[in-house]
């Protein structure tokens, strides 16, 4: 039978389809992209991940700073900074995904009196950087 249905091969069009074997070929070689691309896109979320955590760190650094010299004293909590309107709220740690930030606290130099406050603020994780260094540390 000659006509629209046929093609210039032995197979009709309602018979035209893939075969098992190009199947299996054509699922292999989406594998093969996967298994290159999946690395590469779980690197570019960790510098990411680490961007977002260095740029938080060095805002609330400067928070605290603005926060000293504003008010001659140390703040003495992160939620003190947000209370008097330096920063809208806490920012989340991206190594943790909660709001528990490490902070550290010393002897104010402004104090009269020798109180203490805010000194620093790290990550709460201790997981590795790509740089080898624990979160913690930066």
């Amino acid at each position: 039978m000659i006509g629209k249905f046929q093609d210039k091969g032995s197979r009709s069009f309602a018979a035209a389809g893939f075969t098992l074997l190009e199947l299996m070929i054509v699922i292999a070689i989406v594998i093969i992209l996967a298994s290159i691309a999946l690395p590469q896109y779980q690197r570019t979320i960790m510098h990411t991940r680490e961007t977002v955590l260095r740029d938080n760190l060095w805002k609330m650094r400067s928070l605290i700073d603005q926060f000293a010299a504003d008010k001659g004293r140390l703040p003495q909590s992160l939620d003190e900074i947000v209370s008097e309107g330096y920063m809208r709220e806490v920012p989340v740690d991206p190594m943790t995904g909660q709001k528990d930030w490490a902070p550290t606290m010393g002897e104010d130099p402004n104090s009269l009196d020798g109180g203490s406050g805010l000194t620093d603020i790290h990550s709460a994780s201790a997981d590795t950087s790509s740089q080898g260094n624990t979160y913690s540390e930066w």
